[in-house]
């Protein structure tokens, strides 16, 4: 097996929640080593959020594997002192620092760009470096407001959130195909480019289907439609005779036509001019919805399902959680690897992006401060100035023999 692709490279992260450490433990399942910088006591907000995974936070330990903790109180002049020295052999930070926050410490991309002009910065803002709203606090579902996630999800009667932190995980997938780009363009021209990424800009680039069509088309905003897709029909969950759900989605003519001969044996409804073409059957959505439940109050879901399986129509059983852990596109395909985190053992999954006889580290996640003294060590501190650190409560040593 080759090894990772990004071994060899140092990448600091000063870190909360779920962009930034999503985009830095992307790269630290590449092999690139991921310094974790955390406050003394208590840390990265997200390891409080719950205590689902052995009295972990499962959102830190989706979020933190294969990472160093590093606590370092940033408000104090040695802290800061600290992070300098991290950085002189560092090829990459990442913060999601508060507004202003990175200007103050002098750890902003222009001042690293003079103190440290190879070093790639990546900064992760709610709306952006620059603008009105620069300064402006943002937590996932204000920015799911303000993008137009929220006027798109739900019932007619009801917004709704999305389940997950979409506008966070979007932001930590740009900031980390925005770092790959940055260390490839440093490897191939010498030059070095920050990286910004704004929650809102990622979330708006995910809206860009609903917002062409409101802006160019009709000038009106996408109706919510529920499970059902908004533009697109029959595309959405049916109840079959035992009450089951089946999920069928017909994205094209020939799709609609199996649908129509070999599942419902209602080959009349082809040429149906109501449900001819999409927007025809978009217009007629109701009635066609209506035309299909009465076609498969005979079937259960079992046999539903495997009548569109058997036609070639694309569907789906909706699943919860726990039902996708064991899925058997996860579980036959072997995707999930053991690692460990504080409290035990967990498994997780591989990287979606697959490289071919690459061997991917699954790393372990660190107990809050567990790397602090072998880090401070390997800059040069000695035995008495980390003590005299953890005096001052620069940085805390509680755990640092537990990973």
């Amino acid at each position: 097996m080759t090894q990772a692709p990004l071994t060899g490279i140092t990448v600091v992260g000063i870190e909360q929640a779920v962009a930034a450490p999503y985009a830095t433990r992307q790269l630290a399942d590449l092999g690139a080593r991921v310094i974790k910088i955390e406050r003394p006591g208590g840390g990265d907000f997200a390891r409080g959020y719950d205590r689902t995974v052995h009295g972990d936070s499962s959102y830190f330990v989706w979020l933190n594997r294969g990472k160093e903790s590093l606590t370092l109180d940033l408000k104090h002049a040695q802290g800061q002192g600290v992070v300098r020295r991290l950085l002189d052999s560092a090829d990459v930070l990442v913060h999601n620092l508060g507004p202003g926050a990175a200007a103050r410490m002098g750890l902003d991309a222009t001042a690293m760009a003079k103190s440290n002009p190879g070093l790639v910065v990546c900064t992760i803002t709610g709306y952006g470096n620059d603008g009105p709203w620069r300064h402006r606090k943002a937590y996932d579902l204000l920015v799911q407001a303000e993008a137009g996630l929220l006027s798109a999800t739900g019932s007619p009667e009801e917004v709704a959130r999305a389940g997950i932190s979409v506008a966070d995980i979007a932001a930590g997938m740009f900031a980390y195909s925005g770092v790959l780009t940055a260390l490839y363009m440093r490897a191939t021209t010498g030059q070095v480019a920050p990286v910004s990424v704004s929650l809102f800009d990622a979330l708006a680039e995910w809206m860009g289907q609903p917002m062409y069509y409101s802006h160019y088309g009709t000038g009106t905003t996408l109706q919510r439609t529920g499970a059902r897709h908004a533009t697109i029909a029959p595309y959405g969950p049916f109840t079959a005779g035992d009450g089951g759900t089946v999920l069928l989605a017909v994205q094209n003519q020939p799709e609609w036509r199996r649908l129509c001969e070999d599942v419902l044996g209602r080959p009349e409804l082809v040429n149906d001019p109501r449900f001819a073409e999409n927007p025809d059957r978009l217009a007629h959505r109701d009635e066609l919805e209506s035309i299909i439940t009465a076609g498969i109050t005979g079937l259960t879901a079992d046999e539903f399902e495997h009548r569109l399986e058997k036609a070639g129509v694309a569907n789906a059983r909706m699943n919860n959680p726990d039902q996708l852990w064991n899925h058997p596109a996860l579980a036959e395909r072997d995707r999930r690897r053991p690692f460990r985190a504080p409290g035990g053992m967990v498994e997780g999954l591989l990287p979606p992006a697959v490289l071919s006889g690459v061997d991917v580290p699954i790393g372990d996640v660190p107990a809050l401060g567990a790397h602090s003294g072998d880090i401070l060590r390997e800059l040069g501190y000695s035995s008495d100035d980390i003590d005299d650190l953890v005096r001052q409560r620069v940085t805390t040593l509680d755990n640092a023999s537990t990973n």
